[in-house]
């Protein structure tokens, strides 16, 4: 190859190499620019989702206040639905209790078993009380309201014996004798009968009714043998021969 020739070969490749290199250039920056926007895609993506798990963070944050708020409130309305029954069944005990002060109610008095009204039998019992305690006044006004007010009663023949003692005890012998004979009369097989006719005797006893006493007293040995009352009274008949 001539000298000439030569040259020209090398003029033509120093201009070949540079455009090749300025080729490779270019496709490397525009690779770099793509990565560049994958990288700054991928860092908003990334921030994106960053943000959307805070957000997410914060409903379920909020979510479990409310949750708690919710379970607070649903515990405190079960407290106040308890209290609530609890009171409804006091209340329901109460009533049953007053309404039982109002109901009749079975009772035992000197043997005899009836049903008494809860005012008969508390006036009853307060006047019996007050013959206990000495107040003979104040419990023969309180038997004969007692005899007034129920004139039916179950507890009638006791209240009638009690009546007699507080009149005998105020010397009124003659109202004592009135009402235990008409205890005897209504029930004669009163568990006090025995005592009710030994009563009348001694109220004729001190009416100076020597001959009525006689007679009660042997009506009694006869009608109630086998009783205190009897013994008693053949006692005194003895002594009244």
């Amino acid at each position: 190859m001539s000298c000439r020739a030569l040259a020209v070969a090398g003029l033509c490749a120093a201009f070949v190499h540079p455009a090749h290199a300025f080729l490779e250039d270019a496709e490397a920056r525009r690779a770099i620019l793509e990565l560049r926007q994958r990288f700054d895609s991928s860092a908003g993506e990334a921030a994106q989702m960053r943000r959307s798990m805070l957000d997410l963070q914060a409903q379920i944050e909020t979510m479990r206040r409310e949750m708690a708020q919710l379970t607070g409130a649903k515990e405190q309305l079960e407290r106040e639905v308890a209290e609530l029954q609890r009171r409804q069944k006091d209340l329901a005990a109460g009533m049953d209790d007053r309404l039982r002060k109002f109901e009749p109610a079975q009772v035992q008095v000197d043997g005899l078993e009836f049903v008494a009204d809860p005012a008969e039998k508390r006036d009853y019992e307060a006047a019996l009380e007050k013959f206990r305690a000495g107040d003979f006044a104040e419990a023969r006004k309180e038997f004969a309201n007692f005899v007034n007010t129920y004139p039916n009663s179950g507890y009638m023949p006791s209240a009638r014996f009690w009546l007699g003692n507080t009149q005998y005890a105020g010397r009124d012998y003659k109202e004592a004798i009135a009402n235990f004979r008409s205890m005897l009369k209504a029930a004669p097989q009163h568990a006090r009968a025995a005592d009710a006719s030994l009563s009348i005797a001694n109220c004729q006893l001190e009416l100076k009714d020597t001959k009525g006493a006689v007679k009660t007293l042997q009506d009694l040995v006869k009608a109630y043998p086998g009783t205190e009352a009897a013994t008693t009274a053949k006692d005194r008949l003895q002594r009244l021969k």
